[in-house]
């Protein structure tokens, strides 16, 4: 991921829940939110879930620039964080990241 023309990064990130863990990776990814829209350089932060597919989350985040979200990523509370989110989730967590670069028309 690199940041985007205009200096900020955006992230998406999908996941699904391992069969019976929904409820867990859901109250997981609510006690994360709070803390990660606190960090310096966060723009936003928001967690969604997908309708109509259980247990499948969508968390949408813009960051200052890279080294913003680089310390996030790096913060000793995330370092903590995922080996318990690897027991919840299908699939690893960098095959859901998705990084999004904004354009506008020039006209």
């Amino acid at each position: 991921m690199t940041a985007t023309p205009n200096g900020y990064v955006t992230v998406i990130w999908e996941t699904k829940a391992k069969p019976g863990r929904e409820a867990d990776l859901k109250a997981f990814i609510t006690a994360a939110v709070t803390p990660s829209r606190h960090d310096t350089g966060n723009i936003d932060y928001e967690a969604h879930e997908v309708d109509g597919q259980p247990g499948a989350f969508v968390i949408y985040e813009r960051w200052e620039t890279r080294e913003h979200l680089d310390a996030h990523l790096s913060a000793p509370r995330m370092q903590d964080l995922v080996p318990q989110m690897l027991e919840l989730i299908d699939g690893s967590i960098e095959d859901g990241i998705t990084l999004l670069r904004p354009f506008r028309p020039t006209n």
